[in-house]
């Protein structure tokens, strides 16, 4: 029995780790449940949604073990969900111990990303090439790239002092505004519109809509919903911070 509930707990932590990393309800579901059989359940029954794992595992005897998890934080990294995945096929390929599984697991859960300082100045970089994308120039460009940086740092700060995310977007696309009224103000750059279009599209949950789609298509119509309705707020959140901002400011819109 206590190998059983070592089993379960493994293997939930990976499905934990795959929704939580921005995997699909579908991909985790199926990968939980391909994991309990490679390891002998005879019966695997998988409830996940956005913010919840249930899983139930049953022997050849008849005894069954249940565990759930709950989702509290999701971020995007296709890293740790493609390292899960090959997991998956390898104790679905060959016999993996559990101590094996669980130290895999463990790794990857603790598997660093970039650094901070990367981060940073990535959300610079596409701030600016957006901007330069959409026919702004090489003033807005730089402004937006330094407003970038900015959104950044106050994103940072927001996720340290655990404010909620909806209302995180709301503050990062307002600062953002402001340093973009700013730049220009200061002559940096001309078009405020310019330099907040770039800014914003490094918070438009994209990846989050179009996992949700997905789950959409594959008949998972409660977290598909579930997590339209979640991108769809964000956005209206980045929206509602940049326009409160330039409203309040002036400089474009």
């Amino acid at each position: 029995m206590e190998n059983k509930e070592r089993i379960l707990n493994a293997i939930l932590d990976a499905g934990e780790i795959m929704l939580a990393s921005g995997g699909e309800i579908n991909r985790v579901e199926n990968t939980i449940g391909h994991m309990a059989a490679a390891y002998g359940y005879a019966r695997v029954d998988v409830f996940a949604v956005i913010s919840c794992i249930v899983v139930t595992i049953r022997d050849g005897e008849g005894n069954c073990a249940t565990q759930s998890r709950r989702i509290a934080a999701r971020d995007t990294n296709m890293r740790k969900v493609e390292r899960i995945n090959a997991l998956s096929r390898r104790v679905c390929r060959e016999k993996v111990s559990l101590e094996e599984l669980e130290r895999e697991i463990e790794d990857i859960r603790h598997a660093q990303g970039y650094s901070d300082w990367t981060i940073l100045l990535m959300y610079g970089v596409i701030s600016a090439v957006f901007t330069v994308f959409f026919g702004g120039g090489l003033g807005d460009a730089i402004g937006s790239f330094i407003s970038g940086i900015i959104m950044r740092i106050v994103q940072k700060l927001g996720i340290w002092l655990k404010i909620q995310s909806i209302i995180l977007n709301i503050f990062c696309s307002g600062a953002a505004a402001l340093v973009a009224i700013w730049m220009v103000r200061l002559g940096v750059a001309r078009s405020v519109d310019m330099i907040v279009i770039g800014n914003i599209m490094p918070l438009i949950p994209g990846i989050a809509l179009t996992v949700s789609l997905r789950d959409l298509l594959w008949g998972d119509f409660i977290s598909g919903l579930t997590g339209v309705c979640e991108a769809l707020i964000k956005a209206l959140a980045i929206a509602g911070g940049c326009a409160l901002v330039i409203l309040q400011f002036g400089g474009g819109l």
